[in-house]
């Protein structure tokens, strides 16, 4: 646990190494680029990195399928190369964390491979289960990613659980020795100096005992079962006293379909918290139904609702994690925003979370207003939940109508390689890239808007250079105002030194606001907008402003 709360004062910005930048020039992302480009990180006002996987992996699952916890992919630079990046990064006043992935490992990995082979002491650090005399799997839970969540091993003779990609067979956390692995691979990466860990589906970890059937849900069975086991806050403890406590770094939980009522079982600062922060999938959810593939009308009520809960609930008690994209959503512009707008809704959507209490994350070409990508063709995804969803899901609709479900919901819209300039694959590699440009490069990069005083890159970084110097951004209170309006969200921020009020419009339309009362916009003074000129309540196309009272 981070000793001094160092985490609430940092803005983090989200590297995804294999779409960053190529600093090697063989077409994959890696720790070269980073390092040269950690001055722009810094330019934006991010004082910390999350680094996505860079173990070495097959690369199933982009990452997501580790066969090494201890070392760094040759292809990312390898263990130099992240020593130098990390060095600089605390040399330039920045923190590092990395992802913990360990409710699963690859297939590949040394542990599964004798675990397979019923070698010891590897023989119980998976989930292995016989067939069930009438030949049915062991369970009828659903991997979230492909089929069910059961794959025969001929080498071993029985069943293992995945609950994601076949190769990522899930860990079996009731075994203290897969316990006391986990905690080896912390102390080895502390120990180096990294500040913390974004810990991937960590709630899965804790299976219920005797894996039974789910008899409730008809679709994505299991989930509910396994999300939460019974003794994740008892294994959570246990990495918390025997290593988190012994340094001072953040953890950061991820979890779906976690509420605020249950973070709190984990990150009540009252109440000997075991984790730091959540990130909760709810306000990634105003346009779809518990997946983006279930894609539905943008609701802008849904995400206020969502908001605001999180504020209040964990007010005083937690703290929030604050995100409006990352690697496993599609980009934010095209969903609650407008490609049409794309200037203007990118930079409302960032006032639309800055301002808000808690720690704000930044996913690589978020500042510049990334949109999502439109291949003509469901063999040119990359990601293993897309082509799986293309091909066995909905297999009656259109390939038309297919197709466009992944346009709206696949992972790999946020996945394209960073736009660093309009020249040739938008300047991420002098080689040939890993993966496809989008082809608006030319329209939307770096190296434009670095040029622009007015383009979404610049508005990001006065943004967040304005959160770090108002005092109610970081402790003040949180109120949302016009409730029921589904075109504007309006919050405001209190101390005891000054009022802050933030609207922003989520609609095309030039549409009449309403001050909320007790707020005199002639005594105030105008901080933020992404606009030249105002036209009193009447707000244009996803206009944002954010207004000051001192007190």
């Amino acid at each position: 646990m981070a000793i001094n709360n160092w985490y609430k004062d940092k803005v983090f910005y989200q590297i995804w190494p294999r779409s960053f930048k190529d600093g090697n020039g063989d077409g994959m992302g890696d720790l070269y680029g980073v390092y040269e480009k950690l001055d722009y990180i810094k330019s934006l006002g991010c004082d910390g990195i999350w680094f996505s996987p860079l173990y070495p992996s097959p690369g199933i699952d982009c990452g997501y399928d580790i066969s090494d916890y201890m070392n760094i992919a040759e292809e990312f630079g390898g263990m130099d190369a992240f020593k130098k990046v990390l060095d600089g990064a605390h040399e330039r006043g920045m923190k590092v964390i990395m992802d913990l992935v360990v409710n699963h490992t690859s297939d590949q990995h040394e542990w599964f491979q004798k675990s397979r082979r019923r070698i010891e002491p590897y023989t119980d650090y998976y989930i292995w289960r016989p067939a069930k005399p009438n030949g049915k799997l062991p369970n009828n839970w659903d991997s979230l990613f492909e089929g069910k969540a059961w794959t025969w091993d001929e080498m071993r003779g029985e069943y293992y659980m995945h609950l994601f990609a076949i190769q990522q067979a899930d860990l079996n956390m009731d075994n203290p020795l897969v316990r006391e692995e986990v905690k080896k691979i912390l102390r080895f990466w502390l120990d180096m100096g990294v500040d913390g860990f974004r810990e991937d589906v960590i709630t899965f970890i804790s299976k219920p005992e005797g894996l039974p059937d789910d008899k409730l849900m008809p679709a994505s069975k299991g989930i509910f079962m396994f999300n939460h086991g019974p003794h994740l806050h008892e294994y959570l403890e246990e990495f918390h006293r025997d290593v988190f406590s012994k340094y001072d770094c953040m953890t950061l939980a991820e979890s779906p379909l976690v509420t605020p009522k249950k973070a709190l079982e984990y990150i009540d600062e009252n109440n000997n918290p075991v984790l730091d922060m959540f990130i909760q999938f709810e306000t990634q959810e105003a346009d779809s139904f518990m997946t983006d593939y279930y894609h539905m009308p943008f609701n802008l009520r849904k995400l206020k609702r969502s908001y605001t809960k999180w504020q209040e609930k964990l007010d005083g008690k937690g703290w929030n994690m604050l995100y409006i994209e990352n690697h496993d959503h599609p980009r934010m512009v095209s969903r609650y925003g407008s490609e049409r707008f794309q200037k203007e809704s990118g930079k409302m959507l960032a006032v639309s979370y800055l301002f808000q209490k808690g720690t704000p994350f930044i996913y690589q070409g978020q500042e510049i207003g990334m949109t999502n990508w439109y291949p003509s063709d469901p063999e040119m995804y990359e990601d293993v939940q897309t082509r799986w969803q293309y091909f066995n899901v909905a297999t009656k609709k259109s390939p038309e109508k297919r197709l466009k479900r992944l346009w709206d919901g696949s992972r790999d819209s946020a996945r394209t390689p960073v736009q660093w300039s309009a020249e040739e694959n938008a300047g991420f590699t002098t080689g040939t890239p890993w993966f496809y440009i989008n082809e608006n490069y030319k329209d939307i990069n770096v190296a434009d808007q670095e040029k622009d005083e007015n383009s979404v890159l610049n508005f990001y970084r006065r943004a967040i250079k304005l959160r770090k110097e108002l005092s109610s951004v970081k402790n003040g209170n949180y109120k949302e105002h016009g409730k029921m309006s589904s075109s504007f969200y309006t919050y405001s921020r209190e101390d005891d030194r000054e009022k802050l009020l933030i609207v922003c419009s989520f609609t095309e339309k030039t549409k009449k606001w309403s001050v909320p009362s007790g707020f005199d916009l002639a005594s105030a003074e105008l901080l933020l907008s992404n606009y030249d000129k105002l036209d009193g309540t009447t707000l244009k196309p996803y206009e944002t402003r954010v207004y000051r009272w001192v007190k």
